[in-house]
């Protein structure tokens, strides 16, 4: 962040971060990149921007607000929308910039920013949306996902679902439910009317928030281990969890010939979280702290 700190030494009133990234456009069959210029197709170096330059730009944003607390950033790059505007204000940015989602949209997109932006700020004055992640409601207070976690840890094999197999599966779902209480608020069409129970912050308030979680790898709590949980309700079988584990992980996930479920293998399971960035199913694969009495057995991997 050399850069950034001569700006300031120099008077800058703030700084940008980031500006476009350099880079080549893709190199077509013909060898022929983008833009072709003239008779001899001639190209070079330019600036990459959009959502491609996010992560870089998050990093820089954060790294200088680490750096420089109180110091004005000028966010910019890939922000297209309300949430990734919200992540450049938790990584410090005190204004943000759009301009590449606009070619691909129009400026209709600033009012949609605004009132994302807007509602977020609403949802944190409502105690009853605490556990919501951005406008999505948990899944984890809803009865069949605390049934089928009920099922998972009965210890039970679990039949798949299909085939003959499926009648022996509601069964047994049936006679484990009996053990799983009612939702405390049960879905009707008619809904309560509710109100903010808080004022609704400013939002200031958010500017800076994932800051104290950013850090070097070595701040990183890296004796509190994790471990990957299926969702058995909620899994495909696409098998795109095992194969990322085998091919390029710890190969500790297990495809069932039988029920066609995966199995987590706890001994080799590391916590990486690969199986849970490859699944299509959302909330399927969920990261859970290793139990402090069944550490993993190998070295504790950064």
């Amino acid at each position: 962040n050399a850069e950034y700190m001569g700006a300031q030494r120099g008077g800058a009133d703030g700084v940008t971060a980031i500006n476009t990234v350099s880079g080549l456009m893709d190199v077509r069959p013909n060898a022929v990149s983008v833009p072709a210029v003239g008779s001899g197709k001639k190209t070079t170096y330019g600036g990459v921007s959009g959502a491609a330059t996010r992560p870089i730009g998050l990093k820089m944003c954060s790294s200088v607000a680490r750096d420089l607390p109180g110091y004005p950033i000028l966010a910019t790059g890939g922000i297209e929308s309300a949430d990734t505007a919200l992540q450049y204000l938790h990584c410090g940015a005190s204004l943000v910039q759009i301009c590449s989602a606009v070619h691909n949209y129009d400026f209709t997109l600033v009012e949609d920013l605004i009132l994302g932006l807007k509602t977020h700020l609403y949802m944190q004055s409502r105690s009853d949306l605490a556990t919501w992640e951005g406008q999505t409601p948990p899944h984890a207070q809803d009865r069949n996902y605390r049934l089928a976690t009920a099922v998972r840890e009965s210890g039970e094999r679990i039949p798949p679902k299909f085939g003959p197999y499926l009648k022996a599966r509601h069964e047994m779902r049936q006679r484990i439910a009996a053990s799983v209480p009612p939702s405390e608020v049960p879905y009707t069409l008619q809904q309560p009317v509710r109100t903010a129970d808080k004022p609704v912050p400013e939002l200031a308030s958010v500017v800076g928030k994932a800051l104290p979680m950013i850090g070097s790898h070595m701040d990183l709590p890296i004796s509190e281990q994790a471990i990957a949980v299926v969702d058995d309700e909620l899994c495909w079988s696409c098998g795109a969890c095992m194969r990322a584990c085998a091919d390029s992980a710890y190969q500790a996930i297990y495809f069932d010939p039988v029920t066609h479920m995966p199995e987590i293998i706890a001994d080799k399971c590391t916590g990486c979280g690969l199986c849970s960035t490859v699944c299509p199913s959302k909330g399927c694969i969920t990261m859970q702290p290793r139990p402090a009495d069944k550490p993993h057995p190998g070295p504790i991997r950064g």
